[in-house]
């Protein structure tokens, strides 16, 4: 069959790159950027191979191409540990002529286990180093019956490699960042911190599962017409001044100071306490619809998310220690937190002499602020509804 020369216009070649460098920040986009090029090199699968197997990790690769009759396959499981290809130079393009003969190929292992039975003959590719780390394959292949990669196809595929190096390096950045995002989240959430984020019109950009809680009580704010206000008029104007005083700061200027306010609740609790501050800009940062402001809200006498486990690792408790010590933290008095855990009260007594003579402190008041200043409140939440003590929680 005779070869098609490449053929590729400047705008073709920009929808190309556009759907590669949107691949950066949306893995749906791969899927478009692979498409175009198993049309454009009328390939029968085109692979990213986004990581490979380790001991019993299974690998993960985008695929597109029909696999086994399945159709077009998106995010599939790679299994392959060993192909000929592994010891390539990074980020240089290569063919099967490149590696081996086409008489050792056919005779592989491989070829016959994985390739053959998917009518993949010939192959290019390249495996992918970006600058972030990592080895990312890169595969394009055709059946036997169509003709080999020419080398214009394979300087065009080198032209991509570092486009590509570029974007992968990207994707890796953001995607650290966000996972970074999600942890400090937590733990912020943890710390039973409800955190809003506001943009120039003070609409609620983002919150957490905390602000989420607190605002479904509307006892003492609520979101109206997607705004953050307060529940009566007095803290409402406090709280937009606040809002106000954080949008006007400059982004330039020297780090403007946190503005602490209070506001009340129609319950009669405890009022909420607010710091509301300005979130950092970049000078060249233009248009509406990013975060501005940033709100904190504690609710002083919510209950705080203790995690069992870490504080009988942290402390040495017994379950029925760490079970005390948890209520007393949550600002329950010895006989409310033997009633709560349905002990007798002698027994409670009992245990928090154990954990007086664990943790070297003599009073309650003691206690209850080691263990809030602990790490135990950057563990995992402890599931609410325990119920009473019983028979069933044994004693180490």
């Amino acid at each position: 069959m005779a070869r098609q020369r490449l053929m590729l216009d400047v705008a073709e070649y920009d929808r190309l790159l556009a759907d590669l460098y949107d691949s950066a920040i949306d893995d749906h986009s791969w899927s478009r950027f692979l498409s175009r090029i198993q049309s454009l090199m009328q390939a029968n699968f085109v692979t990213l191979i986004l990581r490979t197997p380790q001991d019993s990790d299974k690998g993960l690769m985008i695929v597109i191409g029909d696999v086994e009759g399945q159709g077009s396959i998106t995010y599939i499981t790679y299994p392959y540990t060993e192909t000929p290809f592994v010891n390539t130079p990074v980020n240089r393009v290569f063919t099967v002529t490149d590696v081996m003969s086409k008489t050792a190929w056919r005779a592989s292992d491989y070829f016959k286990s994985f390739c053959e039975p998917q009518g993949v003959f010939h192959v290019m590719g390249a495996d992918i180093s970006p600058s972030s780390g990592g080895i990312f394959r890169f595969r394009i292949t055709r059946p036997e019956s169509m003709p080999d990669f020419s080398e214009q196809e394979k300087r065009f595929c080198a032209g991509l490699i570092p486009h590509m190096g570029r974007a992968l390096h990207i994707h890796g950045l953001l995607g650290h960042r966000e996972s970074l995002s999600s942890l400090y989240s937590q733990a912020i959430g943890r710390l039973s911190i409800a955190t809003l984020v506001l943009d120039e019109s003070g609409r609620i950009l983002e919150d957490n599962q905390t602000a989420r809680s607190m605002l479904e009580h509307n006892d003492g704010l609520k979101v109206v017409a997607g705004r953050l206000e307060a529940s009566y008029p007095g803290d409402n104007k406090r709280l937009y001044q606040a809002i106000r005083a954080a949008l006007q700061a400059e982004p330039s200027g020297p780090a403007p100071l946190s503005e602490a306010l209070s506001v009340s609740r129609p319950s009669g609790q405890v009022s909420l306490g607010l710091v509301v501050e300005p979130v950092p800009q970049q000078e060249w940062e233009e248009g509406g619809g990013r975060p501005r402001v940033i709100v904190y809200v504690r609710d002083a006498v919510g209950k705080s998310m203790l995690s069992a486990a870490m504080t009988r690792q942290v402390f040495g408790f017994t379950p029925s220690e760490a079970a005390l010590a948890m209520e007393l933290a949550n600002g329950l008095s010895l006989e409310d937190a033997a009633q709560s855990l349905g002990i007798r009260r002698n027994t409670a007594r009992a245990h928090l002499r154990a954990i007086f003579s664990k943790t070297g402190v003599r009073r309650q008041t003691e206690l209850v602020r080691l263990i809030l200043n602990s790490v135990v409140t950057l563990g995992p939440e402890a599931k609410a509804g325990r119920g009473k003590m019983s028979v069933l929680d044994s004693e180490p």
